[in-house]
């Protein structure tokens, strides 16, 4: 497998290294590209997310990364943009569209910053009901390309399964149903979705994003996936890539896609 991963976050969102820090280890690594997305803006969760200015700033770092190295690695320019964030200040690479928070009750309920929010938030606004709350994710998700026209990938569509191995959550047939829908909805544009390595390497998850049921549909819709670490320290880059690759085989996949200087590119996994 060519190693590539443009789902990476820095210091200028909530990662752990700087760009160069972050683009020296994928060199170490045999990475042929590396691609930044820093979480677009978003008021409720600006510790984490870049304003304006920050984006700014964090374009001219990326790119000066991207000149520095590039001889030894391709760089790329992207970011994550969430489902209720601001309309782009400033063109990028690529976009990688994503649901982080559900609106309920007139506030804003993160999906992903731990477990313990996630089931005060699940039990304060969704009365405790998992059905409920997947069936606002979902809701939310197949609204992506109203909300973010200019998405190239489609992240972590089953996002709210994070925490489901740490708090020994079961899915139910009705979950499964309402994830595949939104999944053939969401394939109807074209784009890929993301296999993601992320929660692995954070220690909640042993397996990556999205479940096989889920891959399964993307794949009898004709979509294509992206095989991506969703990467927040550098150390962490490749991590879970193995698992990602045999999930994707054994749903039917035998390539992915690669940003390249010529657009994206399909190669085998």
């Amino acid at each position: 497998m060519v190693k590539t991963n443009f789902h990476t976050h820095s210091v200028f969102c909530d990662g752990r290294d700087t760009p160069e820090e972050m683009a020296l280890a994928a060199i170490e690594k045999g990475f042929s590209a590396l691609g930044f997305s820093g979480h677009s803006f978003f008021a409720s969760d600006a510790d984490f997310s870049m304003s304006e200015e920050k984006q700014r700033v964090y374009r001219e770092e990326v790119l000066r990364v991207k000149e520095k190295y590039k001889d030894k690695i391709d760089i790329f320019l992207g970011i994550e943009q969430d489902s209720w964030s601001p309309p782009l200040a400033y063109p990028y690479d690529y976009v990688i569209a994503s649901v982080h928070n559900l609106r309920r009750d007139g506030v804003f309920c993160p999906i992903d910053h731990n477990a313990d929010l996630m089931l005060k938030n699940l039990e304060a606004h969704f009365g405790g009901d998992q059905e409920l709350y997947a069936e606002a994710y979902f809701a939310e998700l197949v609204q992506l390309f109203d909300k973010i026209p200019a998405a190239d990938v489609i992240g972590h569509v089953d996002l709210i399964t994070k925490y489901d191995e740490v708090l020994s959550i079961r899915r139910s047939a009705r979950y499964f149903s309402m994830a595949k829908e939104a999944v053939r909805r969401l394939a109807k544009y074209g784009k890929p979705f993301e296999i993601n390595t992320g929660a692995i390497g954070r220690g909640y998850r042993t397996a990556p994003y999205p479940a096989p049921e889920l891959l399964s549909v993307i794949r009898g819709e004709g979509g294509r996936i992206v095989i991506n670490s969703d990467c927040h320290h550098k150390d962490f880059l490749d991590c879970g890539f193995d698992l990602a690759v045999d999930l994707a085989k054994d749903c039917g996949f035998s390539s992915h896609l690669i940003l390249t200087k010529n657009g994206w590119t399909e190669v085998p996994i």
